[in-house]
């Protein structure tokens, strides 16, 4: 089988099932048109700031190792980068079958969806906590932030680039523990098409194609689609039915100017999970004492779904970028990106508490008459962004000393609408042993309550790395953001959380958040790296950043006890580093070792004696963090990460309802490793291992609900076997094992998101 190459996997998987027919219609067209152009002289044209590591190899396993960064904030290869750097390329992402943002994200150690949701409300979307904080609002695509609550595909993503530690100098507000790129496909001077399809447990069905088409010498053409809909393994009712596709267009390819436009609309309907009761697991004792039994009632079924018919979960993105690159003098580089960018999001989803007053047992002997009480959430928010950002890299000497400069300037609008929705019918009871879903006469509407936030902002960025005395390197960046935000908002009064009604009665829309703020944050970090060997170095790396209010999501608060008040300093944090990094393998093997520090300070803290709100609080996260990634033989590639998170409260309340001073949704530990090997007759193997710590959850007035979930490992396998030079098949096997676990809480531990079960999905993969 020595004509399989390995996989470009430029040609993704995405999904094409809108059924058979339209798959049948486009695989057959983009088929004549590939086999038209077989004959056809190709190159591979890559961009010279990003994706260097396309290349050709005369075995079919894949290479996870990628050497650079998409951004031009960073100049030097990974293995010079002094700091910790993960990128999770296409041909691991493909060997996994990782379908989204959230999956692909857990071949980087304690990366994950820990966080449920508080109270009556869930998340739902990429809701990534990293390194003790939550993330989701730290994710960007081509250097570019993206908001709202969504599950990303991967369908038109080379790779995703998770940089752990501030990356305020970088991107500018981002979260303490760090930022997520994703990194889109783009057009390239060959022609060829891949097609996969795919069938799994939950009825799951995919479907992708990546059409690639030179036209003329310098332009090129490339079509990225992705239709996918089913359930999910191990729940019930829970649907996930998305649609996406990014055409992109490129001028210039292989010479000094380059234009690329890139297009992007993906919509979904889904029905979203709201978990299943804690009730009945390790930790659970009854909410209520004058009904102690409740502590000895048997768990719930795992496939449980406590939602209504009516629950969903529509999402529409649209983006729209140009990307202008022009090579200048002694190999200088200026980009030119700018985006338009759109997100709405309308959302119901009927969770539950089983806090005592929701918890009704007419007969306790009986637990198939008991029920808990729904509680409808609602969403119907829209977020945009417009930005232009210009970036250079030139080159300069001065003396003994060799200068690589980064400079740029960034403009951006960021605006969020929402609109308030509240349940005007009743949402009936649900069995707890027993849920249905039907539900009649189910009525919502407007509230009147609306919001409306938009954030300007300026920003300048001048990066150095400094070569000198053969052996040395320095790297040193400086940002400086100018924002202005404004908010407004009109709120239901009364309530827990509403404003004062004064004359009128409760359930008025009435002005509530009416703000105007600007301020600059300063960013900076310092990095310096000694070379041991060609092959092996060391370094040291200090990083500052800052959040502003309402950095995560555009709005702002009246509430004297949220970070999101304009009244509050913007939240900073502090990064201190050591690591080092080796290339083996001849460079095809990379390995790193780091130890971590970040403190976060200018928490909002009560204090106990006037009952006041101030920036008192601080916490800490520290630990240890090693990985592998690449090829140990041309046959055996891996991927694998360890982390320790020693996540602390050092100033302030504690947060974790066993009362301790650990962060919350923060394992201890964790691991994840994934491996392949091509045997000689042209099957290749592969498999990984995930181990994450327990996590302790968020403290609130719950009573008898767990405070804390199990450890964890789970194992995975895939094997992928050629049936010819064009067609191979692919099987993943997930939770090998079946292993019962807790991947996600919520605040109070009324419910949990359990583990997928034992599942898997097959693959046929089409390369022309």
């Amino acid at each position: 089988m020595a004509y399989i190459t390995r996989r470009k996997r430029a040609l993704d998987r995405h999904p094409l099932a809108h059924g058979a027919g339209l798959g049948a219609a486009l695989l057959t067209g983009l088929m004549a048109s590939a086999a038209h152009a077989g004959d056809a002289q190709t190159t591979t044209q890559t961009r010279p700031t990003s994706l260097a590591n396309i290349h050709v190899e005369a075995v079919s396993v894949g290479t996870y190792k990628a050497d650079t960064l998409s951004s031009s904030k960073f100049t030097q290869p990974v293995s010079e980068t002094p700091q910790t750097v993960q990128i999770i390329t296409n041909d691991l992402i493909s060997d996994q079958h990782a379908t989204t943002l959230t999956e692909a994200l857990r071949n980087s150690a304690g990366v994950g969806t820990f966080y449920v949701g508080e109270n009556g409300s869930t998340n739902t979307g990429d809701d990534v906590y990293m390194r003790g904080f939550d993330s989701s609002g730290s994710i960007f695509v081509d250097g570019v932030r993206d908001l709202g609550s969504i599950s990303r595909d991967t369908f038109n993503i080379e790779q995703v680039e998770v940089i752990k530690g501030p990356a305020g100098t970088d991107y500018g507000r981002t979260a303490p523990s760090g930022s997520i790129n994703m990194v889109t496909k783009q057009p390239r001077l060959e022609n060829s098409l891949g097609a996969d399809v795919s069938y799994g447990s939950g009825q799951q069905k995919r479907a992708s194609v990546d059409w690639n088409r030179a036209i003329g010498n310098h332009g090129a053409f490339r079509l990225n689609l992705m239709d996918q809909g089913g359930g999910v393994p191990g729940r019930d009712e829970v649907k996930h039915r998305r649609f996406g596709i990014a055409p992109s267009l490129a001028f210039g390819l292989d010479t000094p100017t380059r234009v690329y436009i890139d297009a992007l609309h993906v919509k979904q309907n889904n029905v979203p999970d709201g978990g299943v009761p804690t009730v009945g697991l390790p930790g659970y004792t009854s909410p209520d004492p004058t009904r102690p039994s409740l502590a000895d009632a048997p768990q719930v079924d795992t496939h449980n779904f406590y939602g209504t018919d009516a629950d969903h979960d529509n999402v529409t993105a649209d983006m729209a970028t140009v990307i202008i690159e022009h090579d200048l003098p002694n190999h200088g580089l200026l980009r030119n990106t700018t985006r338009w960018g759109r997100t709405k999001q309308d959302y119901l989803l009927s969770s539950f508490m089983s806090a005592a007053d929701y918890f009704n047992t007419p007969d306790l002997a009986d637990p198939g008459s008991w029920s808990i009480r729904r509680l409808p959430n609602f969403k119907d928010q829209t977020n945009r962004i417009l930005t232009n950002q210009t970036g250079i890299i030139t080159h300069a000497d001065t003396g003994s000393v060799s200068h690589t400069f980064s400079y740029g300037l960034e403009l951006t609008r960021e605006k969020v609408s929402t609109t308030g929705v509240v349940a005007i019918s009743d949402w009936p009871d649900v069995n707890l042993y027993h849920p249905q879903h039907s539900a009649d006469g189910l009525v919502w509407g407007p509230t009147g309550a609306s919001g409306e936030g938009t954030t300007d902002t300026v920003a300048g960025y001048l990066f150095d790395t400094m070569k000198f005395a053969q052996r040395w390197e320095v790297t040193g960046g400086v940002r400086i953001d100018h924002y202005k935000a404004r908010f407004q908002s009109t709120s239901v009064c009364g309530g827990r959380r509403g404003p004062d009604c004064g004359d009128f009665p409760a359930g008025t829309p009435v002005p509530d958040v009416n703000a105007d703020v600007s301020d600059n944050l300063f960013n900076w970090k310092l990095g310096v790296l000694y070379k041991l060997t060609d092959a092996a170095n060391v370094y040291v790396n200090y990083a500052i950043a800052a959040q502003p209010p309402g950095g995560d999501n555009l709005e702002l608060s009246s509430r004297a006890n949220s970070a999101d008040n304009p009244n509050f300093d913007p939240v900073r944090s502090r990064s201190a580093e050591v690591g080092a990094k080796w290339n083996l393998a001849g460079d095809r093997l990379l390995l790193t070792a780091a130890l971590y520090r970040t403190t976060v300070s200018n928490q909002v803290e009560q204090d106990p004696v006037d009952q006041q709100y101030y920036q008192t609080g601080k916490k800490r996260v520290d630990g240890v963090e090693l990985s592998a990634v690449g090829k140990i033989t041309p046959d055996w590639a891996v991927s694998a990460g360890f982390t320790t998170m020693h996540a602390r409260i050092v100033d302030g309340a504690a947060e974790s309802q066993d009362g301790s001073n650990d962060l919350a949704y923060t394992p201890n530990k964790a691991f994840t490793s994934w491996t392949s090997y091509h045997l000689p007759f042209g099957l290749t193997i592969g498999g990984g291992a995930r181990y994450a710590d327990g996590l302790k959850r968020g403290h609130d007035g719950a009573v008898g609900t767990p405070d804390h979930t199990q450890c964890y490992w789970v194992f995975d396998a895939m094997a992928s076997y050629p049936i010819n030079r064009h067609l191979d098949v692919q099987l993943n096997v997930y939770n090998l094992f079946d292993k019962d676990y807790v991947a996600a809480i919520n605040k109070s531990g009324y419910r949990y998101t359990p583990g997928t079960p034992r599942s898997a999905t097959l693959t046929l993969n089409l390369r022309f």
